[in-house]
């Protein structure tokens, strides 16, 4: 990833995938009942909702912050019940000075810490919600752009998720699950860093042809 320069790309992409060790059902008072019978990641895994999949589990988010090639750049595992905003942070982490945009959703609008990650050479792309009184400081242009480019993480996600089986790992431990997910991410990392050296496929995540999993 270094060698390739990708960390260092002017537009970087950040979100945020759910990472369910076990869906969780909500049953009135009682509250979350599968959860509490799973013994595995009992000090590290919680409780979280994904909006867009509309899916409550039990496990963890994945942190994915990508170049506009769809490189991955940084994977963290992340708290699954704390929101997207509180882990801009560890999504930015080790950036500073690299770059100059990185386009997020509306899950990252933080108007106390954005002008922070302005001073530290971060600006944050994100399109205002639709009930916003306060006008976007970006052009209508721009905004539109960061929307088409944040599809590719969505593609990534997929990728991971159905090409590279991320969600079929069966893991009793944390130290276990995080060093399969690194390998996940290497071999994607591969897959991509091989298009963007060879053009063997039509753009850097067409990986038909030269990967099987």
């Amino acid at each position: 990833m270094r060698q390739s320069g990708q960390n260092e790309a002017p537009l970087q992409i950040i979100d945020t995938l759910p990472y369910p060790q076990v869906k969780t059902h909500f049953h009135g008072v009682g509250g979350f009942t599968r959860r509490f019978r799973l013994k595995c990641f009992r000090d590290s895994a919680d409780v979280g909702y994904c909006a867009a999949k509309k899916l409550t589990y039990y496990g963890f988010k994945i942190g994915l912050r990508i170049s506009l090639c769809g490189m991955i750049t940084h994977c963290p595992l992340l708290n699954a019940r704390a929101h997207d905003v509180n882990h801009t942070e560890e999504l930015l982490e080790g950036c500073e000075g690299c770059f100059g945009l990185v386009a997020a959703d509306k899950g990252f609008i933080d108007k106390k810490r954005q002008p922070l990650f302005a001073e530290r050479g971060i600006i944050l792309v994100i399109p205002p919600k639709s009930n916003s009184k306060i006008p976007s400081p970006f052009s209508e242009t721009l905004l539109y752009r960061c929307r088409y480019f944040r599809k590719r993480i969505e593609t990534i996600g997929s990728q991971l998720c159905d090409r590279f089986g991320l969600h079929q790992l069966r893991v009793r431990d944390l130290w276990h699950l995080s060093h399969r997910l690194m390998r996940k991410v290497l071999a994607h990392t591969i897959a991509v860093w091989f298009n963007l050296q060879t053009g063997a496929g039509t753009e850097p995540l067409d990986f038909d042809g030269i990967i099987t999993v």
